[in-house]
């Protein structure tokens, strides 16, 4: 009778399904941190390498009135939240992805990458 309690109030120990840890699955797990990790590459992603995306590199921003708007003529300097010499704020599909200082590139406007912005370094 004894053996029948015990077993009555023990859990069940379902065994995980064949080939599944649980740990490969836990958020900040190590995703691939199996041996075929190091046999993994950049020729991985080429399903993806002709997605395209749109790249913006914001120079600053400008709040104004739709009369303030209407009073803009050629030649108006419309001043910018910025100040020079500042990092310039770099987008992928308006996702802010790094900040960069702009260059000149054989007569036309580029930008160099100084910093990357990773998940949650973005102060709101």
């Amino acid at each position: 009778m004894d053996d029948e309690n015990e077993d009555a109030g023990a859990p069940a120990e379902a065994a995980p399904p064949a080939g599944l840890e649980l740990n490969e699955f836990e958020p900040g797990g190590e995703m691939g941190a199996d041996e075929n990790a190091d046999d993994k590459s950049a020729t991985d992603l080429s399903p993806v390498f002709d997605v395209p995306v749109n790249i913006s590199a914001v120079l600053g921003r400008a709040s104004m009135s739709v009369a303030q708007l209407l009073q803009l003529n050629s030649g108006s300097v419309l001043e910018l939240d910025r100040k020079v010499g500042e990092a310039i704020d770099i987008y992928v599909n308006n996702r802010l992805v790094a900040r960069g200082e702009v260059v000149i590139v054989d007569e036309r406007l580029g930008v160099t990458m100084t910093e990357i912005i990773k998940d949650g370094d973005v102060a709101a």
